[in-house]
């Protein structure tokens, strides 16, 4: 990974982690689908007649977009938003992509998008200002450690037993070590603070949401690696989803599409593809 992409994934992911964690979700943040909604290209009022206009991160980032590329399909967030339009009638040809920043497409007031894709959280404080679809993703807890570790090809939760995990304090995922994996975990007073015990050798892995490891894997842990993650269990959980403008037209449309997507198990297939098979994160059973 170039020098130049690791400098602004930790910018931006800094950034969305930040303004996630400002507010509660509630699923009462999602617009409901309506069953009489018409979502038909030709019936559906987007920004260009016809057109479907997606934005994501300038740049976006890996696995969320591979190279940059969201036309390409590839990384997690391109495959759905793909889907998405699939699920509205619109081929590959009729998607425009264009691009935000975070704090941009989350204020109040005109967008240039009909919807947006960069790991938006849910949360009632949003919700004023902006609509959301559907959840599309809930992140999971993750371990992040290094090569060579004692838990370093770790594959399941009982290989985890003897193992020393540390986490911020009052955080879900020290909530996810004591109750889902059973552990007395080691507590810090913030992230940053458990990084440095885990390149001090004070603690064999460190649990952070996914987002989070995939930053600290690549960016923070020298020869970092994401030995797996630990399905999410948290029913406070939101999610993130797809961001449109306040009372938007489209909202009911895009919102019926992501539920069709998840019910289908294209969504789990998209999130196995991209999210633990593709980026090297596996679920731990």
């Amino acid at each position: 990974m170039k020098l130049r992409k690791i400098i602004a994934i930790s910018a931006a992911t800094v950034l969305a982690l930040t303004l996630s964690a400002c507010s509660s979700t509630s699923e009462e943040a999602v617009v409901e689908t309506t069953a009489a909604a018409d979502c038909t290209p030709d019936s559906l009022a987007t920004l260009t007649p016809g057109t479907l206009t997606i934005a994501t991160g300038e740049p976006a980032y890996e696995p969320w977009v591979l190279n940059d590329k969201p036309e390409a399909g590839e990384g997690f967030e391109a495959a759905v938003a793909y889907a998405v339009a699939k699920q509205l009638g619109y081929d590959n040809a009729k998607v425009s992509w264009v691009r935000t920043t975070f704090d941009s497409a989350i204020a109040a007031g005109p967008k240039t998008f009909d919807f947006n894709i960069q790991q938006y959280s849910i949360t009632e404080d949003r919700a004023k200002v902006v609509d959301f679809s559907s959840a599309y993703y809930k992140s999971n807890q993750s371990i992040v450690s290094f090569k060579g570790s004692k838990i370093d090809g770790v594959t399941s939760i009982a290989g985890l037993k003897d193992a020393k995990l540390g986490a911020a304090v009052g955080s879900t995922s020290l909530d996810a070590i004591e109750n889902q994996l059973g552990l007395k975990a080691q507590v810090f007073n913030d992230n940053a603070a458990a990084v440095a015990a885990l390149k001090n050798g004070q603690i064999d892995g460190l649990v952070v949401d996914l987002p989070t490891a995939f930053y600290l894997s690549a960016v923070e842990v020298p020869n970092g690696i994401i030995v797996g993650q630990i399905e999410n269990s948290d029913s406070n959980d939101a999610g993130a989803g797809l961001l449109l403008a306040k009372d938007s037209a489209l909202t009911a449309c895009v919102t019926g599409a992501v539920d069709a997507i998840r019910d289908s198990g294209e969504l789990k297939t998209i999130e196995d593809k991209w999210l633990t098979v593709g980026a090297g994160a596996p679920v731990l059973k």
